[in-house]
Protein backbone atom coordinates (compact mmCIF):
# COMPACT_ATOMS: atom_id res chain seq x y z
CA UNK A 1 0.00 0.00 0.00
CA UNK A 2 1.27 3.49 -0.87
CA UNK A 3 0.42 6.67 1.00
CA UNK A 4 1.39 10.07 -0.38
CA UNK A 5 1.34 13.16 1.85
CA UNK A 6 1.42 16.32 -0.27
CA UNK A 7 1.72 20.10 0.16
CA UNK A 8 3.35 19.77 3.57
CA UNK A 9 3.97 23.26 4.96
CA UNK A 10 7.14 21.99 6.63
CA UNK A 11 8.55 18.45 6.88
CA UNK A 12 10.67 18.30 10.03
CA UNK A 13 13.59 16.15 11.19
CA UNK A 14 14.91 14.94 7.85
CA UNK A 15 18.15 13.07 8.48
CA UNK A 16 20.79 10.93 6.88
CA UNK A 17 20.66 7.36 8.19
CA UNK A 18 24.17 7.69 9.67
CA UNK A 19 23.02 10.23 12.27
CA UNK A 20 21.87 8.40 15.40
CA UNK A 21 21.81 11.28 17.93
CA UNK A 22 22.57 14.98 18.18
CA UNK A 23 24.58 16.71 20.91
CA UNK A 24 25.39 20.19 22.15
CA UNK A 25 24.96 22.97 19.59
CA UNK A 26 23.73 20.43 16.99
CA UNK A 27 20.55 20.08 19.04
CA UNK A 28 19.52 23.59 17.97
CA UNK A 29 19.41 22.46 14.32
CA UNK A 30 16.25 20.77 13.03
CA UNK A 31 16.64 20.01 9.31
CA UNK A 32 13.44 20.53 7.35
CA UNK A 33 11.91 21.01 3.90
CA UNK A 34 9.16 23.56 3.21
CA UNK A 35 6.42 22.80 0.69
CA UNK A 36 7.25 19.10 0.76
CA UNK A 37 5.90 15.64 0.00
CA UNK A 38 6.38 12.35 1.83
CA UNK A 39 5.88 8.96 0.18
CA UNK A 40 5.19 5.86 2.26
CA UNK A 41 5.27 2.31 0.92
CA UNK A 42 3.62 -0.16 3.31
CA UNK A 43 5.32 0.59 6.66
CA UNK A 44 8.46 2.32 5.36
CA UNK A 45 9.41 5.86 4.35
CA UNK A 46 10.16 5.50 0.62
CA UNK A 47 10.85 9.07 -0.48
CA UNK A 48 10.45 12.74 0.41
CA UNK A 49 11.41 16.10 -1.02
CA UNK A 50 10.15 19.35 -2.51
CA UNK A 51 6.62 19.33 -3.96
CA UNK A 52 8.06 20.30 -7.36
CA UNK A 53 9.77 16.88 -7.36
CA UNK A 54 6.74 14.94 -6.14
CA UNK A 55 6.36 11.69 -8.11
CA UNK A 56 3.33 11.40 -10.39
CA UNK A 57 1.82 8.23 -9.00
CA UNK A 58 -1.63 6.90 -8.18
CA UNK A 59 -1.17 6.30 -4.44
CA UNK A 60 -3.68 4.19 -2.55
CA UNK A 61 -4.13 7.06 -0.10
CA UNK A 62 -3.31 10.74 -0.68
CA UNK A 63 -3.32 13.18 2.22
CA UNK A 64 -3.26 16.92 1.55
CA UNK A 65 -1.20 18.57 4.34
CA UNK A 66 -1.62 22.18 3.22
CA UNK A 67 -0.81 24.49 6.14
CA UNK A 68 0.32 21.56 8.31
CA UNK A 69 3.64 20.31 9.60
CA UNK A 70 4.76 16.68 9.49
CA UNK A 71 7.35 15.23 11.84
CA UNK A 72 8.39 11.81 13.14
CA UNK A 73 6.36 10.39 15.99
CA UNK A 74 7.68 10.81 19.52
CA UNK A 75 10.04 8.20 20.96
CA UNK A 76 9.25 7.92 24.67
CA UNK A 77 12.22 6.13 26.19
CA UNK A 78 11.12 5.99 29.86
CA UNK A 79 7.66 4.86 31.01
CA UNK A 80 5.93 2.66 33.58
CA UNK A 81 2.68 2.30 31.57
CA UNK A 82 1.92 -1.19 32.92
CA UNK A 83 0.47 -0.72 36.40
CA UNK A 84 -2.67 -1.51 38.36
CA UNK A 85 -5.13 1.02 39.77
CA UNK A 86 -3.92 4.51 40.65
CA UNK A 87 -2.39 6.57 43.46
CA UNK A 88 -4.84 9.46 43.53
CA UNK A 89 -4.78 9.66 47.34
CA UNK A 90 -1.03 10.33 47.25
CA UNK A 91 -1.70 13.22 44.88
CA UNK A 92 -3.92 14.75 47.56
CA UNK A 93 -1.38 13.90 50.29
CA UNK A 94 1.29 15.87 48.43
CA UNK A 95 -1.05 18.86 48.13
CA UNK A 96 -1.49 18.61 51.89
CA UNK A 97 2.25 18.86 52.41
CA UNK A 98 3.64 15.31 52.53
CA UNK A 99 6.92 14.71 50.68
CA UNK A 100 7.72 11.83 48.31
CA UNK A 101 9.82 10.23 51.07
CA UNK A 102 7.10 10.67 53.73
CA UNK A 103 4.50 9.05 51.48
CA UNK A 104 6.87 6.13 50.84
CA UNK A 105 7.55 5.72 54.56
CA UNK A 106 3.79 5.41 55.16
CA UNK A 107 3.57 2.46 52.78
CA UNK A 108 2.74 4.58 49.76
CA UNK A 109 4.74 5.08 46.62
CA UNK A 110 6.19 2.12 44.78
CA UNK A 111 5.17 -0.37 47.50
CA UNK A 112 1.56 0.80 47.19
CA UNK A 113 1.61 0.09 43.45
CA UNK A 114 3.28 -3.28 44.07
CA UNK A 115 0.50 -4.34 46.45
CA UNK A 116 -2.17 -3.44 43.89
CA UNK A 117 -0.32 -5.13 41.05
CA UNK A 118 0.16 -8.41 42.87
CA UNK A 119 -3.59 -8.47 43.64
CA UNK A 120 -4.48 -7.92 39.96
CA UNK A 121 -4.76 -10.70 37.37
CA UNK A 122 -2.58 -10.67 34.27
CA UNK A 123 -5.66 -10.26 32.06
CA UNK A 124 -6.96 -7.28 34.05
CA UNK A 125 -3.49 -5.72 34.11
CA UNK A 126 -3.33 -6.02 30.32
CA UNK A 127 -6.78 -4.48 29.90
CA UNK A 128 -5.88 -1.48 32.06
CA UNK A 129 -2.52 -0.96 30.38
CA UNK A 130 -3.71 -1.21 26.79
CA UNK A 131 -5.97 1.82 27.29
CA UNK A 132 -2.95 3.91 28.28
CA UNK A 133 -0.97 2.62 25.31
CA UNK A 134 -3.80 3.47 22.90
CA UNK A 135 -3.99 6.97 24.39
CA UNK A 136 -0.28 7.74 23.92
CA UNK A 137 -0.42 6.44 20.34
CA UNK A 138 -3.22 8.91 19.58
CA UNK A 139 -1.07 11.62 21.19
CA UNK A 140 1.74 10.99 18.71
CA UNK A 141 4.02 8.44 20.39
CA UNK A 142 5.26 5.84 17.90
CA UNK A 143 7.83 4.05 20.08
CA UNK A 144 7.81 3.48 23.82
CA UNK A 145 9.93 1.82 26.48
CA UNK A 146 7.93 0.17 29.28
CA UNK A 147 9.42 -0.94 32.60
CA UNK A 148 8.40 -3.57 35.11
CA UNK A 149 9.10 -2.73 38.75
CA UNK A 150 5.70 -2.79 40.42
CA UNK A 151 5.82 -6.53 41.07
CA UNK A 152 8.83 -6.78 43.40
CA UNK A 153 8.16 -10.54 43.54
CA UNK A 154 9.17 -13.21 41.05
CA UNK A 155 5.57 -13.76 39.91
CA UNK A 156 4.72 -10.05 39.88
CA UNK A 157 7.70 -9.01 37.77
CA UNK A 158 7.16 -11.87 35.30
CA UNK A 159 3.47 -10.95 35.06
CA UNK A 160 4.32 -7.35 34.19
CA UNK A 161 6.85 -8.33 31.55
CA UNK A 162 4.41 -10.80 29.98
CA UNK A 163 1.85 -8.01 29.72
CA UNK A 164 4.45 -5.76 28.05
CA UNK A 165 5.24 -8.57 25.60
CA UNK A 166 1.54 -9.06 24.81
CA UNK A 167 1.12 -5.33 24.17
CA UNK A 168 4.09 -5.47 21.81
CA UNK A 169 2.52 -8.39 19.93
CA UNK A 170 -0.92 -6.78 19.63
CA UNK A 171 -0.07 -3.16 18.72
CA UNK A 172 1.99 -1.67 15.85
CA UNK A 173 3.86 0.75 18.14
CA UNK A 174 7.49 -0.22 18.79
CA UNK A 175 7.85 -1.36 22.42
CA UNK A 176 11.06 -2.02 24.32
CA UNK A 177 10.82 -3.84 27.67
CA UNK A 178 12.96 -3.02 30.70
CA UNK A 179 13.27 -5.21 33.80
CA UNK A 180 13.13 -2.98 36.90
CA UNK A 181 12.98 -5.48 39.74
CA UNK A 182 15.35 -3.12 41.57
CA UNK A 183 12.72 -0.38 41.88
CA UNK A 184 12.37 -0.55 45.67
CA UNK A 185 13.01 -3.04 48.47
CA UNK A 186 9.88 -4.96 49.48
CA UNK A 187 8.92 -4.59 53.15
CA UNK A 188 10.15 -8.07 54.02
CA UNK A 189 13.60 -7.24 52.62
CA UNK A 190 13.89 -3.77 54.17
CA UNK A 191 16.72 -4.95 56.44
CA UNK A 192 18.03 -7.60 54.03
CA UNK A 193 19.05 -5.81 50.85
CA UNK A 194 21.44 -8.52 49.71
CA UNK A 195 18.65 -11.10 50.06
CA UNK A 196 16.40 -9.22 47.65
CA UNK A 197 19.23 -8.60 45.19
CA UNK A 198 19.98 -12.34 45.31
CA UNK A 199 16.30 -12.96 44.45
CA UNK A 200 16.59 -10.61 41.45
CA UNK A 201 19.83 -12.20 40.24
CA UNK A 202 19.19 -15.88 40.97
CA UNK A 203 15.44 -16.23 40.37
CA UNK A 204 13.99 -13.31 38.42
CA UNK A 205 16.71 -12.83 35.80
CA UNK A 206 17.00 -16.50 34.72
CA UNK A 207 13.21 -16.73 34.21
CA UNK A 208 13.12 -13.44 32.30
CA UNK A 209 15.97 -14.61 30.07
CA UNK A 210 14.32 -18.00 29.54
CA UNK A 211 11.12 -16.36 28.24
CA UNK A 212 13.01 -13.53 26.47
CA UNK A 213 10.91 -10.93 28.26
CA UNK A 214 13.25 -7.93 28.49
CA UNK A 215 15.65 -5.85 26.41
CA UNK A 216 17.13 -3.74 29.22
CA UNK A 217 17.73 -3.71 32.97
CA UNK A 218 17.14 -0.82 35.35
CA UNK A 219 17.57 0.12 39.01
CA UNK A 220 16.50 3.09 41.13
CA UNK A 221 19.94 4.32 42.18
CA UNK A 222 19.08 6.77 44.94
CA UNK A 223 19.52 7.45 48.65
CA UNK A 224 17.03 5.22 50.49
CA UNK A 225 16.67 2.88 47.50
CA UNK A 226 19.56 1.13 45.72
CA UNK A 227 23.09 2.25 46.49
CA UNK A 228 25.73 2.68 43.80
CA UNK A 229 27.30 -0.65 44.80
CA UNK A 230 23.93 -2.43 44.71
CA UNK A 231 23.13 -0.86 41.34
CA UNK A 232 26.46 -2.11 39.98
CA UNK A 233 25.58 -5.64 41.09
CA UNK A 234 22.30 -5.36 39.19
CA UNK A 235 23.99 -4.00 36.05
CA UNK A 236 26.64 -6.75 36.09
CA UNK A 237 23.99 -9.45 36.50
CA UNK A 238 21.91 -8.02 33.68
CA UNK A 239 24.91 -7.95 31.38
CA UNK A 240 25.37 -11.71 31.84
CA UNK A 241 21.87 -12.19 30.44
CA UNK A 242 22.37 -9.75 27.55
CA UNK A 243 20.44 -6.90 29.18
CA UNK A 244 21.95 -3.42 28.71
CA UNK A 245 21.50 -0.94 31.57
CA UNK A 246 19.10 2.04 31.56
CA UNK A 247 19.24 3.50 35.07
CA UNK A 248 17.14 5.84 37.27
CA UNK A 249 19.75 8.16 38.78
CA UNK A 250 20.23 11.64 40.31
CA UNK A 251 16.52 12.27 40.91
CA UNK A 252 16.96 13.65 44.43
CA UNK A 253 20.68 13.29 45.17
CA UNK A 254 23.99 13.01 43.29
CA UNK A 255 25.70 9.93 44.77
CA UNK A 256 28.23 9.15 41.99
CA UNK A 257 25.72 6.90 40.27
CA UNK A 258 26.36 8.41 36.83
CA UNK A 259 30.04 7.42 36.95
CA UNK A 260 29.04 3.83 37.73
CA UNK A 261 26.51 3.80 34.87
CA UNK A 262 29.04 5.11 32.36
CA UNK A 263 31.59 2.55 33.58
CA UNK A 264 29.05 -0.19 32.82
CA UNK A 265 28.19 1.30 29.38
CA UNK A 266 24.60 2.13 30.28
CA UNK A 267 22.51 3.12 27.27
CA UNK A 268 20.86 5.92 29.24
CA UNK A 269 20.78 7.64 32.62
CA UNK A 270 17.34 8.99 33.45
CA UNK A 271 15.92 11.74 35.68
CA UNK A 272 19.03 13.90 36.37
CA UNK A 273 17.17 16.58 38.27
CA UNK A 274 20.39 16.99 40.27
CA UNK A 275 23.55 17.15 38.13
CA UNK A 276 27.09 18.05 39.22
CA UNK A 277 29.91 19.42 37.07
CA UNK A 278 31.69 16.10 37.58
CA UNK A 279 28.64 14.23 36.23
CA UNK A 280 28.71 16.39 33.11
CA UNK A 281 32.42 15.73 32.54
CA UNK A 282 31.87 11.99 32.90
CA UNK A 283 28.97 12.01 30.43
CA UNK A 284 31.00 14.02 27.90
CA UNK A 285 33.31 11.07 27.34
CA UNK A 286 30.62 8.42 26.97
CA UNK A 287 28.01 6.97 24.65
CA UNK A 288 25.39 7.14 27.44
CA UNK A 289 22.31 9.28 26.70
CA UNK A 290 21.08 11.61 29.48
CA UNK A 291 17.26 11.57 29.69
CA UNK A 292 15.15 14.30 31.30
CA UNK A 293 11.60 13.75 32.58
CA UNK A 294 10.12 17.26 32.90
CA UNK A 295 6.52 16.26 33.56
CA UNK A 296 7.71 14.42 36.69
CA UNK A 297 9.32 17.63 37.94
CA UNK A 298 6.11 19.48 37.12
CA UNK A 299 3.84 17.01 38.91
CA UNK A 300 5.76 16.58 42.17
CA UNK A 301 7.35 20.05 42.25
CA UNK A 302 11.02 19.09 42.20
CA UNK A 303 13.81 20.82 40.22
CA UNK A 304 14.01 20.38 36.45
CA UNK A 305 16.98 18.75 34.74
CA UNK A 306 19.48 21.57 33.97
CA UNK A 307 19.12 21.22 30.21
CA UNK A 308 20.83 24.48 29.25
CA UNK A 309 23.94 23.71 31.30
CA UNK A 310 24.16 20.20 29.84
CA UNK A 311 23.59 21.20 26.21
CA UNK A 312 26.02 24.10 26.46
CA UNK A 313 28.60 21.64 27.80
CA UNK A 314 28.19 19.67 24.56
CA UNK A 315 26.00 16.84 25.83
CA UNK A 316 23.05 15.23 24.05
CA UNK A 317 19.71 15.12 25.87
CA UNK A 318 16.56 13.05 25.39
CA UNK A 319 13.07 13.75 26.73
CA UNK A 320 10.60 11.16 28.03
CA UNK A 321 7.37 11.11 30.04
CA UNK A 322 8.06 8.82 33.04
CA UNK A 323 4.35 7.84 32.71
CA UNK A 324 3.54 6.18 36.06
CA UNK A 325 0.75 6.23 38.66
CA UNK A 326 2.62 8.07 41.41
CA UNK A 327 4.75 10.89 40.05
CA UNK A 328 3.68 11.36 36.41
CA UNK A 329 0.21 10.02 35.54
CA UNK A 330 0.50 11.23 31.94
CA UNK A 331 2.13 9.87 28.81
CA UNK A 332 1.58 12.99 26.75
CA UNK A 333 4.86 13.75 24.96
CA UNK A 334 3.41 16.98 23.55
CA UNK A 335 3.19 18.31 27.11
CA UNK A 336 6.74 17.07 27.77
CA UNK A 337 8.08 18.98 24.76
CA UNK A 338 6.18 22.13 25.77
CA UNK A 339 7.33 21.86 29.40
CA UNK A 340 10.95 21.44 28.28
CA UNK A 341 10.65 24.69 26.35
CA UNK A 342 8.77 26.61 29.04
CA UNK A 343 10.51 25.39 32.20
CA UNK A 344 13.90 24.08 31.02
CA UNK A 345 14.48 26.84 28.42
CA UNK A 346 15.07 24.41 25.58
CA UNK A 347 14.32 25.78 22.13
CA UNK A 348 11.56 24.04 20.15
CA UNK A 349 14.26 22.62 17.86
CA UNK A 350 16.18 21.18 20.82
CA UNK A 351 13.05 19.76 22.42
CA UNK A 352 11.88 18.06 19.22
CA UNK A 353 15.35 16.59 18.66
CA UNK A 354 15.32 15.35 22.27
CA UNK A 355 11.89 13.75 21.86
CA UNK A 356 12.56 12.08 18.50
CA UNK A 357 16.07 11.16 17.36
CA UNK A 358 17.65 11.26 20.83
CA UNK A 359 14.70 9.41 22.32
CA UNK A 360 15.17 6.70 19.71
CA UNK A 361 18.86 6.46 20.66
CA UNK A 362 17.91 6.07 24.34
CA UNK A 363 15.78 3.06 23.33
CA UNK A 364 18.35 1.52 20.99
CA UNK A 365 16.17 1.99 17.90
CA UNK A 366 17.95 4.80 16.02
CA UNK A 367 18.22 2.61 12.94
CA UNK A 368 14.45 2.44 12.44
CA UNK A 369 12.84 5.35 14.31
CA UNK A 370 13.28 8.98 15.33
CA UNK A 371 13.69 10.81 12.02
CA UNK A 372 12.35 11.23 8.50
CA UNK A 373 14.85 9.00 6.75
CA UNK A 374 14.43 6.73 3.72
CA UNK A 375 14.09 3.16 4.89
CA UNK A 376 12.97 4.02 8.43
CA UNK A 377 9.53 3.16 9.80
CA UNK A 378 6.69 5.30 8.48
CA UNK A 379 5.75 6.73 11.86
CA UNK A 380 4.67 10.35 11.48
CA UNK A 381 2.57 13.06 13.11
CA UNK A 382 0.49 15.35 10.88
CA UNK A 383 -0.47 18.55 12.68
CA UNK A 384 -3.58 20.61 12.29
CA UNK A 385 -3.12 23.88 10.39
CA UNK A 386 -0.49 25.93 12.24
CA UNK A 387 1.51 29.06 11.54
CA UNK A 388 4.78 27.33 12.50
CA UNK A 389 5.96 24.22 14.33
CA UNK A 390 6.76 26.61 17.19
CA UNK A 391 3.02 26.61 17.80
CA UNK A 392 3.19 23.01 19.08
CA UNK A 393 4.95 23.91 22.37
CA UNK A 394 3.52 27.46 22.43
CA UNK A 395 -0.10 26.25 22.58
CA UNK A 396 0.82 23.79 25.32
CA UNK A 397 -2.77 22.99 26.30
CA UNK A 398 -4.16 22.52 22.80
CA UNK A 399 -4.40 19.31 20.80
CA UNK A 400 -2.71 20.28 17.54
CA UNK A 401 -2.40 16.76 16.13
CA UNK A 402 -4.70 15.98 13.22
CA UNK A 403 -3.59 12.39 12.73
CA UNK A 404 -0.85 9.91 13.55
CA UNK A 405 0.52 7.19 11.28
CA UNK A 406 2.32 4.20 12.78
CA UNK A 407 3.79 1.62 10.43
CA UNK A 408 2.20 3.60 7.61
CA UNK A 409 -1.37 3.25 8.93
CA UNK A 410 -3.54 5.93 10.50
CA UNK A 411 -4.10 5.41 14.22
CA UNK A 412 -7.84 5.45 14.85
Amino acid sequence: MTTLITNIQELLQIRDAAITKVSGSEMALLPSIKNAFLLIENDIIADFGLMENCPKINADITIDATGKVVLPTWCDSHTHIVYAGNRIQEFVDRINGLTYEEIANRGGGILNSAKKLNETSEEELYNQSKLRLEEVMRQGTGAVEIKSGYGLTVDGEIKMLRVIKKLSENYPIKIKATFLGAHAFPSEYKENHSGYIDLIINEMLPKIAQENLADYIDAFCETGYFSVEETERIMEAGKKHGLIAKIHVNQFNAINGIAACVKHNALSVDHLEVVTDEDIEILKNSETMPVALPSCSYFISIPYTPARRMIEAGLPLALATDFNPGTTPSGNMNFVVATACIKMKMTPEEAINAATINGAYAMGISGTHGSITKGKKANVIISKEVTSFYQLPYCFGSDLIECVLIDGKIVE
